[in-house]
């Protein structure tokens, strides 16, 4: 069972300090075991101040993160010296650096300063809270900031947005380790989205739409029944009954995204889930996510995640069949 440690840093913000429970609690292998196993620390195994008006008993010190194969730091309201100088305090120096090589490591929010003040985000790519982003990158010049997406995976180390986007970055953690299945059955137990793109942007300025008005999502769920199907611009918009121009404008202030670049990312989960439970040939996967071809397929699934569709069957199917049987 993977094990999951859980660093309570004084100040806490309890949201975030509650997702790693949650998703990674939640998965569960075909038969009902659970995948992950997830505990909770403070440096000193006291109780933790959190940024809310009550504080947190914790009975594990950080000696913990030396046994875990995961590492997850929620953000801080009171990271102090972290935040104004980049300095670590000497008891978080010395829990960080008894990490064992190997150990995935995540920084939810502004828990990247943590990780960047550590060393560990030099020369790589990270993001945090778009209101922080500026600030961290003048501090750490050499840590490639990206302050438009939810999250960035690095390999080993992991850092997200603010909020909600701690819970993208776990359910994409349960996706790479046990597949979409496993990923979409956490998301439905916990009443989340099953998967937004890493990609996506933070921040959308969504005005306050019209009470009034008719909203997109009723056309979003019925296309989402026919992805298969060649559905243009214009197919979406009749549904909606508006004109393209109206419907464009609507569905780009309710999603942040064009109605083009959301059926993709729709047609690449749904090409993922098949690469993941079935057999298909690769041009049957393309055909029936809605890509006409495996070219096609290739080129999407290449753009949104770096791989083929045969490499990405090649690391998740053979997890989907294990935990099947």
């Amino acid at each position: 069972m993977h094990h999951v440690g859980v660093l309570a840093l004084d100040g806490v913000v309890p949201f975030e300090l509650g997702i790693p429970a949650r998703i990674f609690g939640a998965a569960r292998d075909r038969a009902g075991n659970r995948l992950y196993t997830v505990t909770t620390c403070s440096l000193d195994g006291g109780p933790v101040r959190t940024e809310a008006d009550y504080g947190l008993t914790v009975t594990h010190d950080a000696s913990l993160l030396a046994c875990v194969d995961t590492v997850v730091i929620p953000p801080s309201h009171a990271l102090g010296p972290i935040r104004e100088e980049g300095r670590l305090p000497a008891a978080l120096r010395d829990a960080l650096a008894a990490i064992r090589p190997g150990t995935r490591i995540v920084g939810i929010c502004t828990a990247t300063y943590v990780l960047a003040a550590a060393g560990l985000l030099d020369h790589r790519p990270a993001t945090t809270h778009w209101r922080e982003a500026e600030r961290l990158q003048r501090m750490f010049t050499t840590i490639r900031i990206d302050p438009d997406v939810l999250f960035v995976d690095d390999g080993d180390i992991f850092t997200s947005a603010g909020v909600a986007a701690g819970i993208d970055l776990c359910l994409h953690l349960v996706r790479r380790d046990h597949g979409s299945q496993i990923a979409n059955d956490v998301a439905r137990s916990c009443v989340v989205p099953p998967w937004r793109d890493g990609g996506q942007a933070q921040y959308i300025q969504r005005p306050v739409p019209d009470p009034t008005a008719t909203g997109t999502a009723p056309t979003q769920a019925w296309a989402r029944e026919r992805l298969a199907e060649p559905l243009t611009l214009a197919d979406l918009a009749a549904h909606a009954n508006m004109s393209v121009r109206t419907f464009t404008r609507r569905f780009r202030d309710e999603t942040g995204t064009t109605p083009r670049q959301w059926l993709i990312h729709q047609r690449v989960d749904l090409a993922r889930h098949y690469l993941e439970t079935t057999d298909w040939p690769i041009d049957l996967v393309a055909h029936r996510a809605g890509f006409g071809t495996g070219v096609s397929l290739r080129q999407h699934l290449h753009a949104a995640i770096g791989v083929t569709p045969q490499a990405y069957r090649r690391t998740f199917r053979p997890a989907t069949t294990a935990a099947a049987a």
